[in-house]
């Protein structure tokens, strides 16, 4: 009987024990690296991804990259590998850029007093890195990617930033404002373009001998199914980061950003047929027909309206990068704008290559402008998007408001007194022309409405 109750007791308390606590880090411990930081909402897969905090637009977020010195010293080797000289050795470009991507090294990443672990951190970027990196600014442009390494570290296991797979960091070269990045994208978006998200970050590097202040960079999102999701509604559809003229198709020319495994380029493909077409001339209405059957035309008009008028060169017409595009299941293969660091300056890119409000610059090396400005419609479509984006969009008194607060916004950590940006470790050519700069911008607002006015009465 004693036997029976002492069995009783033992397994009425097993029965109360309480559950076990979740467990917030991965499983698998196999390499033996910790994360005690790791939550659901902070690194895991599942969460959504939280742009209020990580693209705030009324604050200057502050993130924290620890590489250690060997971690610096692959970095250059690889860089004098691909680029053909050594970090600050001068000149840059002279051998041209290399056909493939720098190498990830592992680092540590905190933000908010959270670590994420063993995130991969490249090097980013072609004439801006080159030029940066010749001239020994460790002011660098580069990108993160938070589960690059998940097969070395299995703990970090599809790990992620508070929802965000990638994330980019431009360092406001060739920019003096460090607002160019920033206000190019809001205003596609405001124009109903759709563009990567955008926000300022304060950026300490760690090179192996501490942490460094590399000043204010604009953090942009990478365009992947995430951003088209948000801003598209949708994620099924090819996405491509092209380098093409679209005068014939190349499949290396195309860069698959998603559905990787599967080889199929049939939308570009029809789409750089449809476009060269001769109907073209021939029948121009059956063209016209047979191009939006594959390509969102109207969009691209659109956005061809908003680059000319903020003259925004290093992109298509000038460049034959710098542009995304994505199959949206509904709305045909759209156009998507990327790395607006060069707009709102009167410059012009290699060999004076430009692209002017009438568009009578463009040569038909550039055939998805040249072919559409050709056409008496879609050139009649072009000229009311660009009326109408100036007057709406583009408002002046918007604009120039728009630019004093996010200059103000991120001031005290360029010119102090949070944070000032000094000698190796920023972009500007003094803190005089970041001030000086915010004017010349507002000038330039008004220099565009005039030059609509002169094209579009």
């Amino acid at each position: 009987m004693r036997i029976l109750l002492f069995l009783f007791i033992v397994l009425l308390y097993s029965g109360c024990d309480e559950p076990a606590e979740k467990e917030t880090t991965p499983a698998d411990d196999s390499s033996g690296l910790e994360t005690p930081d790791w939550t659901d909402a902070t690194h895991g897969n599942d969460a959504e991804p939280d742009y209020e905090v990580v693209f705030p637009q009324d604050q200057v977020n502050r993130i924290n990259i620890t590489l250690t010195a060997a971690d610096w010293q692959t970095i250059q080797t690889n860089m004098q590998t691909l680029f053909g000289y050594a970090f600050g050795a001068g000149g840059g470009q002279g051998g041209g850029f290399p056909d493939s991507e720098t190498d990830y090294v592992a680092v540590s990443v905190t933000m908010n007093d959270t670590e994420w672990y063993k995130a991969g951190f490249r090097l980013k970027g072609n004439s801006t890195l080159a030029q940066t990196w010749a001239s020994g600014i460790y002011k660098l442009p580069f990108r993160l990617n938070f589960d690059k390494f998940e097969d070395t570290y299995p703990e970090i296991k599809n790990q992620r930033f508070y929802g965000f797979k990638e994330l980019t960091f431009s360092p406001g070269a060739k920019d003096n404002s460090l607002l160019r990045e920033k206000i190019g994208a809001d205003i596609f978006r405001k124009a109903g373009i759709p563009a990567a998200q955008t926000a300022f970050y304060r950026v300490y590097i760690d090179f192996g001998a501490g942490l460094k202040y590399c000043g204010v960079y604009t953090l942009v999102e990478v365009v992947d199914d995430s951003m088209v999701e948000t801003q598209f509604g949708k994620d099924d559809g090819n996405i491509y980061k092209p380098e093409s003229y679209l005068k014939t198709f190349t499949q290396s020319e195309f860069e698959k950003k998603n559905n990787e495994d599967l080889a199929d380029y049939s939308d570009v493909q029809v789409l750089i047929t449809a476009l060269n077409s001769s109907t073209r001339t021939s029948n121009p209405a059956q063209w016209r027909t047979q191009l939006e059957a594959t390509f969102n035309v109207n969009h691209f008009l659109k956005w061809l309206a908003v680059n000319t008028t903020i003259t925004n060169w290093d992109t298509y017409g000038a460049m034959a990068h710098n542009y995304y595009l994505y199959n949206h299941p509904v709305n045909k293969l759209t156009w998507i704008p990327w790395d607006n660091n060069e707009c709102l300056a009167s410059r012009s890119g290699p060999g004076g290559n430009s692209v002017n409000l009438s568009l009578s610059t463009v040569t038909s090396t550039w055939p998805l402008i040249r072919y559409l400005a050709d056409d008496a419609v879609y050139y009649a479509q072009y000229k009311e998007y660009v009326r109408t984006f100036t007057d709406e969009a583009f408002a002046v008194s918007d604009i120039q408001q728009m630019l004093t607060t996010y200059h103000d916004l991120i001031s005290p950590y360029v010119i102090g007194p949070e944070e000032t940006e000094t000698g190796k470790y920023t972009q500007l050519s003094s803190s005089a022309a970041f001030t000086s700069e915010l004017a010349t911008l507002k000038q330039y607002i008004v220099a565009r409405h005039s030059a609509v006015d002169s094209f579009v009465p």
